[in-house]
């Protein structure tokens, strides 16, 4: 019995889990195209050593099997197993006797085939497709053409176009059933507009909390006593790397802000010209009090 522990949703509050046996080894292929760059060059490096320092133990055991290397010395067998690995072949050392050969055959296989896996492995972490999509820190809570609405905005940090990106928003909870059984439900937000053909500045989702709203009702504490989450899921199509993406994010109860909106990001240059000032992205500010006149909401302006 094993016990991992991992952040839920990408939300920041961990779970425990007791009983599922992970093991590297029996799926090895997504263990290192999902593992770091850092870690990935760490286990390549131990198995190279490893692998090298296997075969210069079998040099060992032969005996006298390599010409010009140094009698029992492991160094000389080690580096000879690199330079035979890696088919450099300087021309100092070389294998003696029929076992000798038949481990250096044995080497040049696993060497020539080594270098096909890593080769892949590196190319596919590499050209794996990735999201730049910047997510506010927080959402927020305000009226929008006057009805009460969660918003959230996100900005594309690539200089291109996400072509029909698609955005789908669900919030996760603790409920009750009729039997009394706490159980996490998942319910869909609906959004003004969750589907955008180009996305490519800012978009900021709007979901009016209407009677027909999952959040019809909630409040600051109440989100909190249920430990809702607000999971965003964002998929489009890259024009650069023409394949599709996907970016994911989450927000918990105490990330959002009741009473607020987001700062106008747009801001004019002298001149005349106009600009998007992304310091200001994660700003927010009061909302304008019921009956008050409000500026032009940011979010009107920003889907792009």
């Amino acid at each position: 019995m094993t016990t991992r522990i991992f952040g839920r949703y990408g939300a920041g509050r961990d779970l425990v889990a007791i009983g599922l046996r992970r093991h590297p080894g029996k799926d090895l292929y997504h263990y290192l195209l999902t593992a770091s760059w850092r870690r990935l060059f760490v286990l390549l490096m131990l198995g190279y050593v490893a692998a090298n320092a296997l075969f210069a133990a079998g040099y060992l055991a032969i005996g006298d099997g390599i010409e010009e290397a140094r009698p029992g010395s492991f160094a000389d067998a080690f580096f000879f197993s690199v330079q035979t690995m890696a088919t450099i072949g300087y021309g100092k050392m070389a294998p003696r006797g029929l076992a000798a050969n038949a481990l250096v055959a044995v080497e040049a296989l696993v060497g020539l085939l080594a270098v096909a896996l890593v080769t892949g492995i590196v190319f596919a972490k590499f050209s794996r497709p990735t999201a730049r999509v910047l997510f506010s820190r927080v959402a927020v809570v305000s009226p929008y053409d006057r009805v009460p609405s969660l918003m959230f905005r996100m900005a594309n940090e690539r200089a291109n176009q996400i072509v029909e990106a698609h955005l789908r928003v669900v919030i996760v909870r603790n409920e009750a059933t009729a039997e009394g059984e706490q159980v996490r439900r998942v319910h869909d937000l609906h959004l003004r507009r969750n589907e955008s053909a180009l996305f490519a500045l800012t978009w900021t989702a709007i979901h009016p909390i209407t009677p027909q709203s999952p959040l019809h009702g909630e409040d600051a504490e109440s989100m909190e006593l249920k430990e809702t989450d607000i999971v965003v899921s964002l998929t489009g199509f890259d024009e650069s790397l023409s394949q599709t993406i996907h970016a994911r994010h989450a927000y918990r109860a105490d990330q959002v802000v009741w009473g607020a909106r987001f700062r106008d990001l747009f801001v004019e240059l002298p001149g005349g010209a106009r600009a998007i000032d992304y310091r200001r992205f994660h700003d927010v500010v009061p909302a304008a009090a019921p009956g008050q006149a409000e500026r032009p909401a940011a979010a009107r302006r920003e889907r792009v």
